[in-house]
């Protein structure tokens, strides 16, 4: 059984100042949860007989409810069987101990969609990017609509939000830099390297004016209709074709 209590605590969650001054997060579903106690662990587990019974050995956290409680804590339309809260980890030190020689990085400048965000961290996963760089003003990665579209990802990915023109200035000059813009060069035709940053910009505005001047290696994705088109690609499909077009070089 649940308690009122319990239910305005895990709702309020759904708001980014109560998730930073509880620091924890929502997740939910057999697939997520799965994969984030692989990693972490739950702080409280909030699921139905279905679950538990397969799950007897869990955690001493474990509260048992009914499939109308569940519905009464879920942000899902259709609740999964379970739901988690799980401390939100703590990055800030990881940046200075980030080994960047010989390896691949993503950095994103103002996206805001958390589907987008969801989806990109799923792609960093199934690409082999283990830290992704976060601009402030990028959506919060603990949302629970991007927890839901990284599929589970977000247990193998580390998210450090940081101040981007700080972390490139950081690197050394000679580190690749690589950004998708407008006047950028065909990504086919480009050479790529192993290691260095791919910077993805801002759904509506792109990579954003003081990143920019930071970029180095200029990549663009060409458009291969003569017609008239789409006017761009989604940042989500933009990271999946440069990440693909990255490691399929490597």
């Amino acid at each position: 059984m649940i308690s009122k209590n319990q239910i305005k605590f895990i709702r309020q969650l759904e708001l980014k100042k109560y998730r930073k001054r509880e620091g924890l997060f929502v997740a939910e579903g057999p697939k997520v949860v799965g994969d984030l106690m692989e990693c972490y662990k739950p702080e409280a587990i909030f699921a139905t007989s279905e679950w538990t019974s397969a799950h007897s050995q869990a955690s001493s956290r474990l509260t048992e409810i009914t499939p109308d409680e569940l519905s009464r804590i879920s942000f899902l339309q259709h609740p999964q069987q379970v739901l988690a809260l799980f401390h939100i980890p703590d990055s800030s030190s990881r940046i200075s101990r980030i080994p960047y020689p010989g390896n691949l990085f993503l950095a994103l400048d103002g996206v805001q969609d958390p589907g987008n965000l969801g989806t990109i961290i799923r792609i960093a996963d199934w690409f082999g990017i283990s830290t992704l760089f976060c601009s402030p003003d990028t959506a919060d990665a603990y949302n629970p609509k991007v927890v839901q579209a990284t599929m589970g990802s977000l247990a193998h990915v580390h998210i450090i939000y940081t101040e981007l023109p700080a972390l490139l200035d950081s690197l050394p000059a000679s580190y690749p830099v690589y950004g998708t813009l407008l006047d950028g060069h065909d990504i086919y035709r480009q050479e790529l390297t192993s290691e260095g940053i791919i910077v993805m910009g801002n759904e509506g505005s792109g990579i954003s004016e003081a990143v920019r001047h930071r970029v180095n290696r200029r990549l663009l994705i060409p458009c291969f209709h003569e017609g008239r088109t789409a006017e761009s690609l989604n940042v989500a499909i933009a990271t999946a074709v440069t990440c693909s077009e990255f490691r399929r070089r490597a």
